[in-house]
């Protein structure tokens, strides 16, 4: 394990400003999936130490929501300032987890430093209302105030940032968090812990623990002692979430999964499509909610996009997350490279052509070549599935309007990309696309300045931009009457 697990404590969770084990004393192994090995064990904490942290975040909201927000935006600035001094060891941890490219870990470790510092700013900015009021000895006025405790689930592949997205915007409001990082990359989770601890956030207010996600998930949801649940992950494991909260009315925020479809039309910069292309399927290996599962491109330019596309995926380098000019490291584990295989077989047996790829890399353990597959078409399983993989199938289409159909027919709706040059074809496109972010001539589009959601089963609220902190923060009408004015 590198040596930031010694120097983080990351053998323990952070429950309450204490550094513990699980009551059981039972732990679970963390592996690295570029090698297989054992890099540590972590607590296997379940109700009861759920529980104690629900209670000691209910305890520390009674004080810390009277903190001043100009000390809890210092309080940001300190962990921020925090996780850029400690960067590379941050990525190196994620690399031992996670096992994506060390220039990918350190720029997320930089994009989560990004989130605390926006909403340090943020928090300076929770503005009330007053209202006209219709009474001449009456005012009226509208107050923000936290909403109280937050449970947070998180998922593996963007441990750190993820983890920001929460924690930044429930101290920023004055909340207090339980969080609960995902078992395969508990150690970016822990290390939150010892980062707030650090920053001087008041025991009580970030509790991070590791353990059985379906005894955290009950406690949290079912205790009423919480009052907002924050989720990123898979939709399924998004709706149990959901209807365990009803019970106890919680607020919620779901980021949930995807199925980006990317369009590219006849009259699109072909070259630039490619780099989109590239940028937004094989990021973190294909394993984000925002990665394009679908590419839809038009008749025209069909055949010369796909050779060099498939040109430029065979070209990229797949390797260990510290070599140089690795692009793409290993999928998380051996259950994602079976499925991935599944994908590709189902796709041959439907009449799919493999441009590139197609297999397992000669890397073995969670490695899988970037794989294009051509004639794709809607039977197809990753034409509904989220894939998680480096896969890219290439769908052929002819009209503008047979696009946009093919893009919405998913339950999903997170992101989506086109590329084209028309200015009135943009309009119509974005407009017409059922997807809460839109990349026009773009493939990375997601920044702290912005919210980030999606539409129908792909989640429940906003996170980023000046939107992502009102969900932790509940709206207070007061009418003052007896004025005699």
């Amino acid at each position: 394990m590198h040596k930031v697990a010694e120097e983080f404590k990351l053998e323990t969770n952070y429950i309450n400003g204490e550094w513990v084990k699980a009551d059981s004393g039972e732990t679970f192994d963390v592996d690295n999936p570029a090698t297989g090995e054992i890099i540590g064990t972590v607590p296997m904490c379940g109700e009861a130490e759920t529980k104690r942290a629900v209670e000691a975040a209910h305890e520390a909201f009674k004080t810390f929501r009277k903190t001043s927000v100009k000390d809890r935006a210092n309080m940001l600035r300190k962990l921020r300032d925090l996780i850029i001094k400690n960067q590379e060891a941050l990525a190196q941890l994620l690399v031992a987890e996670q096992g994506k490219p060390i220039a990918e870990a350190r720029g997320e470790v930089s994009f989560s430093a990004s989130y605390v510092m926006w909403f340090a700013e943020e928090a300076r900015r929770v503005y009330g209302e007053t209202i006209p009021s219709p009474w001449p000895e009456r005012r009226m006025m509208v107050t923000k105030e936290p909403v109280g405790v937050v449970g947070a689930i998180t998922p593996w592949n963007f441990p750190s940032s993820m983890l920001a997205r929460k924690i930044a915007p429930a101290v920023a409001t004055g909340c207090t968090i339980v969080c609960k990082p995902a078992e395969a990359t508990p150690y970016s989770g822990i290390v939150w812990g010892k980062m707030c601890e650090l920053a001087g956030i008041p025991a009580g207010v970030v509790n991070i623990l590791t353990g059985d996600p379906i005894e955290i998930g009950k406690e949290l949801t079912g205790n009423p002692l919480v009052k907002k649940i924050t989720f990123t992950g898979s939709t399924r494991v998004g709706k149990i979430l959901m209807s365990q909260s009803i019970p106890t009315v919680k607020k919620i925020s779901m980021e949930m999964g995807g199925n980006a479809p990317f369009i590219v039309f006849d009259d699109a910069d072909i070259d630039a499509a490619i780099q989109g292309a590239m940028a937004s399927k094989y990021r973190n290996s294909g394993q984000t909610c925002v990665c394009t599962n679908r590419l839809y491109v038009q008749a025209g330019i069909h055949d010369e996009f796909v050779k060099k596309f498939a040109k430029a995926s065979a070209d990229m380098k797949v390797g260990l997350a510290n070599d140089e000019g690795v692009l793409q490291g290993p999928l998380i584990n051996e259950a994602a490279v079976k499925k991935t295989e599944e994908f590709v077989a189902d796709a041959v047996a439907k009449g799919g052509k493999i441009e590139t790829g197609g297999k397992r890399h000669a890397l073995g353990h969670g490695f899988f070549e970037p794989t294009v597959i051509s004639g794709a078409t809607l039977e197809m399983d990753f034409s509904k599935d989220e894939t998680f993989a480096p896969i890219a199938p290439v769908y052929k289409f002819k009209t503008e309007e047979e696009a946009i159909h093919m893009a919405n027919d998913t339950e999903f709706g997170l992101a989506c990309y086109f590329y084209t040059k028309d200015l009135g074809r943009t309009f119509r496109v974005m407009e017409g696309l059922e997807y809460g972010l839109v990349g026009v001539n773009e493939g990375v589009i997601t920044a702290v300045e912005a919210p980030f959601g999606g539409f129908k089963q792909s989640g429940v609220g906003k996170e980023g931009g000046h939107q992502g902190i009102q969900d932790y923060l509940e709206e207070k009408y007061v009418c003052i009457g007896g004025l005699g004015v």
